[in-house]
């Protein structure tokens, strides 16, 4: 830190632009020494700055849970190389602080006492990690200027009438459902205001809708008094004899989440509040907030975050323990994925169910992973609601100017247990002794608002009054609820997509199809480079070539296919937006849709955004190394709009067990729990081709495994049979065979008038297979997706000779039938084709193995057998023929591991396999 010196022209006095020293007995100071002591107290400044949080007061319990064991020492005098002597004499204020407000020189003490106000009161500013200087200029602007954090009597009073709110609230549902679990905010009322004030300034700044996620801690209240949710349909939620009226499981009251547009009455404009609903899993919605916000600042043309901004609330231990909150601030800055900044509100009770701080991480504060992202942190002791409410304005402020994330720690602490039934004094007695003689904040506030004359007791009695008054009569309303809807607790509503009770404008599904000339135009922009003087990669230049003779020859490989359900969406006006780790090309080379200049750096085009001047704009994006983060933000784009097609794919199909927590509470249960479509499509690259047991196999055995339809239930016939069963599964299970089918079900996921998860195991070895390839014919108007694809035979075979019928799913099929042409078996063995694993196909199945009365019935799959479909599928087989023929096994033998990591055995695995499926003396006199 610099300093600018100039020479007194006299010793004995001073004058403005120069260092003012009090006049001192005996001998003035040299002008070495007086350098020497401004730069201490610069660097005293400085230590202020850095490490006042340090010593603020910030727990209201005055135990402080924060462990600054390896910090470096405290600040003090001696330790920049002054002492009390000093104190009265007058320093010159440098640049790097506001502590002088007008006055350009202070005495040491007043330095101190000013820098003790501004840094170790309530308040803890940790932000001189920060690389920034404007940034730390614009901190330090708002916490050391004198007097600033100063308040109307009517922001106070505004203040005190949300805190009644916030605290009576809780003391309600306590009297009405003592045994309830409700995970109440006690301890921590202060957080009602403080989103409130983050909310109003953010209203007042342009915002126009704030998505949210939280934990289940204070949701209740969160509900009632931010998003403003009415009083009587929470209350109606602890009725034990309330009755579903929604399909599905529902879910608990404090998971559910809620959508609302309001007046702010602060900014006086239009505000839409959502609030997602999520599961226990802590943490786990952080993403998924992250993508619904970016999907509406997209949708509103809000390309620098001025409209839209996601809060996100978080408990100390969880956002110090879930990986994914550091996956998810690695996305704050990406292009793709940034939302503009995001206001983090940690409620700190200093508490993890029963565990201390020190068992629960290695920093000294929860918040410290913030750092990694230059996000500053802004420390305030939970029980002065004035210091929340400024610092909450400030970080709404910061995240306005900056567009950067920003974290609010609010130290409080919980009054009762984890929840209202837990015993915390088994665990934590020293803690809960104080907390018993802990007065509540609201009435240290109320009696400091008394006591400076803001409010009247009689006031202050009235208002609390007057809010009990309106739970009471909630309470009585809420009585007349017989029916629970869950639809009434929407986070994301599509208003225009269903009719006006919710359910589907019909039930048919139209042709996927689409005209020859749309495939040779779309054929000819993948083949093509649409900027001029841009230099492709000579491989790239042949693999464009080869994408040009397909087209003229009237067929497609997968990425061709792929291209052409893309581009025909795109035309139609359906946004795509296709993401995960290294898609623009594809891990596999074979997709290429962002081509990169070979001349000129960063230098890209993307033929897929010249299909038509009126088209909807692609998305294409390689995604950070993370799949929880990513799959939890993609499901959250989805959720915005049904009129986009939103894709994640995996590098490899195994890698989605580290998105676990997404895939199984959100997307397989989400509609269930939540009455929310969502139309996320997955695609798992799978297949064992010798790779080893990590690149393998996509684990379909766990999404068939997670499967609402039953295996037991021939579902009756009707009208519309394959649609009302997709309508009724939880989601959609598919494994293509071909490339026209691929792109048939990636239109259809658009083209129905619901939305429901599609899960698509895609292949590898199948992308540049000379047979896997499809004629425009199967893409033309009037053809569809094709659930099962049947074996016609030879030509003249007779279906009553057939000995065999073996089913099977995905690339197996072209192993089997290359076998079965060289055995020649065509005649006497049919391959039938599943691609829609689930819900399973049991109209076309049955009429299948229907028409071959005289063959066994095999599945075959390259799985092994405690994997892959084999479990999944046989019920339903048995179902489909009524248990008339046995259903045998061809297929690899249990085991551990996916696949093996050795060729040889791999390769003779495969041939077994093979030689089960196609040796029709195989199963003979089994039972």
């Amino acid at each position: 830190m610099g300093v600018t010196y100039q020479s007194p022209p006299s010793m004995s006095g001073s004058s403005e632009g120069q260092f003012a020293v009090q006049p001192l007995v005996g001998a003035q100071p040299s002008v070495e020494k007086l350098v020497e002591d401004h730069l201490a107290v610069q660097s005293l400044i400085r230590a202020y700055q850095v490490r006042g949080h340090h010593m603020a007061q910030l727990d209201p319990l005055g135990i402080s849970c924060v462990d600054f064991d390896d910090t470096p020492c405290p600040i003090g005098l001696q330790n920049v190389g002054l002492d009390s002597s000093s104190m009265d004499r007058m320093f010159r204020i440098p640049k790097t602080t506001f502590i002088g407000g007008k006055e350009s020189v202070l005495t040491l003490r007043e330095i101190i006492r000013r820098l003790e106000m501004a840094y170790c009161q309530h308040i803890g500013v940790e932000f001189m990690f920060i690389n920034d200087v404007e940034q730390c200029q614009w901190i330090r602007q708002r916490f050391e200027t004198p007097g600033i954090m100063q308040f109307t009597v009517e922001e106070k009073r505004t203040l005190l009438a949300r805190m009644i709110r916030s605290t009576r609230f809780e003391e309600f549902l306590q009297r009405k459902w003592s045994s309830e679990k409700r995970f109440g905010l006690e301890g921590c009322e202060s957080l009602i205001p403080a989103l409130k004030t983050i909310i109003d300034r953010s209203s007042q700044n342009g915002v126009e809708s704030v998505i949210m996620g939280m934990p289940h801690r204070g949701r209740l209240n969160v509900l009632a008094n931010v998003v403003r949710k009415d009083l009587d349909q929470i209350f109606c939620q602890f009725d034990s004899k309330l009755e579903a009226a929604d399909e599905g499981s529902g879910d608990v009251k404090y998971h559910l989440g809620m959508y609302h547009k309001r007046m702010n009455r602060v900014s006086d404009k239009q505000i839409t509040i959502s609030l997602m609903a999520n599961p226990s899993h802590l943490e786990a919605v952080d993403p998924v907030v992250q993508g619904k916000t970016k999907a509406e600042q997209f949708y509103s043309g809000d390309s620098e975050g001025k409209k839209v901004m996601p809060i996100l609330l978080h408990g100390d231990a969880a956002f110090a323990g879930q990986g994914v909150v550091y996956e998810t601030f690695h996305l704050s800055d990406l292009p793709s994925y940034t939302t503009h900044g995001t206001v983090h509100v940690v409620v700190n009770n200093q508490i993890g169910f029963t565990t201390d701080p020190r068992m629960a991480r290695s920093s000294p504060y929860p918040t410290d992973i913030a750092r990694v992202v230059n996000a500053p942190i802004f420390h305030v002791n939970g029980d002065d609601p004035e210091a929340v409410m400024y610092v909450c304005g400030v970080a709404a402020d910061w995240r306005n100017t900056f567009h950067k994330d920003v974290v609010v720690d609010l130290v409080c602490y919980r009054r009762n247990g984890h929840n209202e039934m837990d015993e915390p004094m088994f665990t934590q007695p020293l803690m809960y002794k104080q907390i018993k003689k802990q007065k509540g904040v609201l009435q240290k506030f109320a009696e400091k608002l008394i006591t400076e004359g803001v409010v009247t007791t009689q006031e202050y009695e009235e208002q609390i009054a007057a809010y009990d008054k309106i739970c009471e009569d909630a309470y009585a309303h809420s009585k007349d609820e017989k029916i629970l809807h869950i639809k009434h607790w929407l986070d994301s509503p599509w208003p225009d997509f269903f009719t006006l009770d919710g359910q589907p404008k019909t039930m048919s599904c139209p042709s996927t199809g689409i005209s020859e000339d749309e495939l040779n135009h779309i054929g000819s922009i993948a083949a093509s480079v649409p900027m001029e003087d841009f230099t492709i990669h000579g491989g790239l230049s042949r693999i464009l070539k080869g994408r040009s003779i397909m087209v003229a020859q009237r067929v497609c490989d997968w990425a061709l296919a792929e291209y052409m359900a893309f581009g025909s969406l795109l035309k139609q006006g359906v946004h795509v937006r296709l993401s995960g780790q290294d898609v623009e090309r594809g891990t596999f080379s074979h997709r290429h849709h962002v081509l990169h200049d070979q001349n000129v750096d960063k230098r890209i085009c993307i033929p897929m955004n010249f299909i038509s001047p009126d088209q909807a704009s692609y998305t294409v994006c390689n995604s950070p190394l993370s799949e929880y983060s990513v799959l939890g933000f993609e499901l959250g784009f989805a959720m915005a709009s049904p009129n986009a097609l939103v894709l994640w794919e995996a590098q490899f199909g195994d890698f989605n067990n580290t998105a676990q927590c997404i895939i199984d509470q959100f997307i397989s249960s989400g509609q269930a729990k939540w009455v929310r479509q969502n139309g996320i499509v997955l695609l798992l690259p799978h297949g064992l081709e010798g790779m080893g047991p990590e690149h393998s196999s996509g684990r379909p055995e766990r999404f068939l495994q997670m499967c609402n339809d039953d295996p037991d239930v021939f579902p009756k016939p009707s009208e519309d049979f394959a649609e009302h069963q997709l309508y009724d599964c939880n989601w959609i299970v598919v494994n293509c065979s071909t490339p026209a089918n691929y792109f048939h079900v990636l239109r259809r996921q658009m083209l129905l008038s619901f939305r429901k998860p599609l899960v698509i195991f895609t292949p590898k070895s199948l992308l540049r297979h000379p047979e896997a390839k499809s004629s425009f014919d199967d893409m033309l108007p009037g053809t569809h997706f094709q659930r099962i694809i049947v074996d016609n035979g030879p030509a003249g075979a007779r279906p009553e000779s057939v000995k065999r019928v073996v089913l099977c799913t995905g690339k197996v099929y072209y192993e089997l039938t290359r076998e079965r042409r060289n055995r020649g078996l065509d005649g006497d063995i049919a391959v039938i084709r599943i691609e829609q694993l689930s819900p399973f196909p049991f109209d076309l199945v049955k009429s299948e193995t229907d028409r071959f009365p005289n063959a066994e019935l095999v599945w075959c799959q390259e799985e092994h057998k405690n994997q892959g479909y084999y479990d999944y599928v046989k019920p339903r087989l048995q179902t489909t023929v009524g248990y008339s023929r046995p259903i045998w096994y061809a297929g690899r033998e249990p085991a551990a591991a996916p696949a093996t990591g050795n060729k040889q055995a791999h390769v003779c695995e495969l041939q077994r396999l093979l030689d089960t499926a196609l040796d029709l003396h195989v199963f003979s006199g089994r039972v």
